[in-house]
C-alpha cells in the first residue's frame, strides 16, 4: 500500500513538472526552434553541401571507370564481277550502292572498358571544397540568427501574455476588494449610516470591472493561441504562463550579424577563386581495352588496349577573368557598406534602448511610491467608510485611480522587459 502511494506521488509530481515546463518561456522558445522550417532547411542544406563535397572529391581525385559498347550495321549493294550482292565490305569501293564506306567502314563492333584519371587536381578540389564549406558556415550563421529571431518574437509574445495575466490578477484582486466593501456598505445601510444608492453604485462598479476582466481574459487567450502558433504548438488548452524576469546581456564585441557580413565577403572571394580554376592547366590520363573492329571476319584479332594523356588550357576568352574580378570587387564594396551601416546603426540603437530602460526605471520608482500612497489612502478611506465619514463615490473614484496606476505599473514593467529583450537581440 505504501509503495502504491509512493508511486502515485512520483507520477503526480512528474505530471506537475511537465505542466509547469509547458508554461515556461524556454518551452515555447524551444518548441519554436524545433518546429521552424527555416532552421530545418538550413540544416538540410548543410548536410547536402557536405555530401556534395564528397561527390566533388570523387570527381576530381578518383578514377572514372566505364564501359563503351557500340554496334553499327552499314551494308551496301555491291555490283562487282557483274553480280549484285549485299555486302559489308566490298572489294571494289567504286562499284556499290550505299553509304560511303570511308565514313561507315561497313560497320562497327566495339566493346571497351575505359579508365580516366585526372592529374594534379587536389589543389583545385581544395578551392572548390573551401567555397562549399563557406556555404555551410553561412547556413550555420543563418540557423543562429533564426534562433535569435525566434527567441525575440516568442519572448515578446510571452511578455504580452504575462502582462495580460498580471492585469487579470490585479482586476480579480480589486473585484474581491469591491465585493468586500459592498458587504460592509450593505451592513451600514441597515444601520442607516449610508444610503442604499451607495450599494447600487458599488454594484455598478463591480459589474464594470467584471466586464473588463472578461475582456482581458479573452485577450489573454487570443495572445496565448498566437504564441502557440508562433511556436508551432497545436495544443489549444488554456495555460497560465509563469513569471519570468529578463536581464541585460553583457556587451558583445563579436556580433553574429557582423559575422554574416564577413561570410558574405568570403563567399565572393571563394567564388572568384573557383572561377579562375578554368585558367589553370587540365591534365588527364586515360586508357581502355577490349574489342574495337570494323570487319566481322577479323573480330577475334581485334582485341587490344589504348592509352594516352590529354592537356587543355584556356588561352583567351575575351577578358572574362578580369571582368569577373571587377564584378566581385564591386560586390565586396556593397557588402562592406552594409557592414559599416549596421555597425553605426546598431551602436546608436543599443544606446537608445539603454536610455529608454533607464527612463522606465525612474518612472517605476515613482509609480511604486505613488502606489504605496494609494494603498495607505485606501486603508484610511476604508475606516472612514465604515464610520460613514466619506462618501462611497469618493472611495470608488479612489479605487479607480489606483486601478489606473496599477495598470500603468504593469505596463511599465512589461515595456521594460520588452526593451531588454530587444537589446539582447541586437547584442547577439
Amino acid at each position: 500500500m505504501l509503495l502504491k502511494i509512493l508511486i502515485t506521488c512520483i507520477l503526480v509530481g512528474g505530471c506537475i513538472n511537465v505542466l509547469l515546463a509547458q508554461n515556461h518561456l524556454e518551452f515555447y522558445i524551444q518548441s519554436a526552434k524545433d518546429n521552424s522550417p527555416l532552421i530545418k532547411d538550413n540544416i538540410n542544406q548543410s548536410e547536402a553541401t557536405k555530401l556534395e563535397v564528397e561527390r566533388l572529391r570523387a570527381l576530381f581525385t578518383k578514377p572514372q571507370v566505364g564501359i563503351t559498347a557500340n554496334y553499327l550495321f552499314a551494308p551496301v549493294v555491291s555490283q562487282e564481277n557483274g553480280k549484285t550482292t549485299l555486302l559489308l565490305n566490298p572489294d571494289n569501293p567504286s562499284k556499290y550502292i550505299g553509304q560511303d564506306i570511308n565514313l561507315t567502314n561497313g560497320g562497327l563492333y566495339q566493346g571497351l572498358i575505359g579508365v580516366s584519371q585526372p592529374l594534379f587536381m587536389q589543389s583545385k578540389f581544395k578551392v572548390i571544397a573551401d567555397e562549399a564549406m563557406i556555404g555551410t558556415k553561412i547556413n550555420e550563421i543563418n540557423i543562429r540568427l533564426t534562433n535569435y529571431e525566434l527567441e525575440k518574437i516568442v519572448t515578446d509574445q510571452y511578455l504580452l501574455c504575462l502582462q495580460n495575466l498580471k492585469q487579470i490578477n490585479f482586476l480579480t484582486k480589486y473585484i474581491v476588494l469591491l465585493k468586500d466593501q459592498k458587504d460592509i456598505v450593505a451592513n451600514l445601510v441597515n444601520g442607516s449610516v449610508v444610503k442604499l444608492s451607495d450599494v447600487t453604485l458599488l454594484n455598478i462598479e463591480i459589474q464594470s470591472q467584471l466586464i473588463s476582466l472578461q475582456s482581458m481574459q479573452s485577450t489573454y487567450k487570443k495572445n496565448l493561441m498566437d504564441m502557440n502558433i508562433i511556436a508551432g504548438i497545436s495544443d489549444t488548452a488554456y495555460q497560465e504562463v509563469t513569471a519570468t524576469i529578463l536581464q541585460l546581456s553583457p556587451a558583445n564585441n563579436n556580433s553574429s550579424f557582423i559575422e554574416k557580413y564577413a561570410l558574405d565577403s568570403s563567399i565572393l572571394i571563394a567564388q572568384q577563386k573557383v572561377f579562375e580554376l578554368r585558367y589553370t592547366p587540365q591534365w588527364n590520363v586515360f586508357a581502355n581495352g577490349g574489342l574495337n573492329a570494323i570487319n566481322i571476319s577479323t573480330l577475334p584479332r581485334r582485341f587490344g588496349v589504348t592509352a594516352g594523356i590529354s592537356y587543355t588550357k584556356t588561352l583567351f576568352d575575351g577578358h572574362q577573368k578580369k571582368i569577373n574580378q571587377q564584378r566581385n570587387v564591386t560586390l565586396l564594396k556593397t557588402s562592406q557598406a552594409y557592414k559599416d551601416n549596421f555597425l553605426n546603426q546598431n551602436t546608436t540603437r543599443k544606446n537608445n534602448l539603454l536610455e529608454q530602460i533607464q527612463a522606465i526605471d525612474a518612472r517605476v520608482k515613482l509609480t511604486q511610491a505613488q502606489m504605496q500612497e494609494y494603498d495607505n489612502l485606501l486603508g484610511y478611506y476604508k475606516q472612514e467608510l465604515i464610520r460613514g465619514q466619506i462618501s462611497v463615490i469618493n472611495y470608488v473614484n479612489t479605487i479607480k485611480n489606483a486601478l489606473v496606476l496599477e495598470n500603468d505599473f504593469i505596463t511599465l514593467q512589461s515595456n521594460r522587459q520588452l526593451l531588454i529583450n530587444t537589446y539582447n537581440y541586437w547584442n547577439h
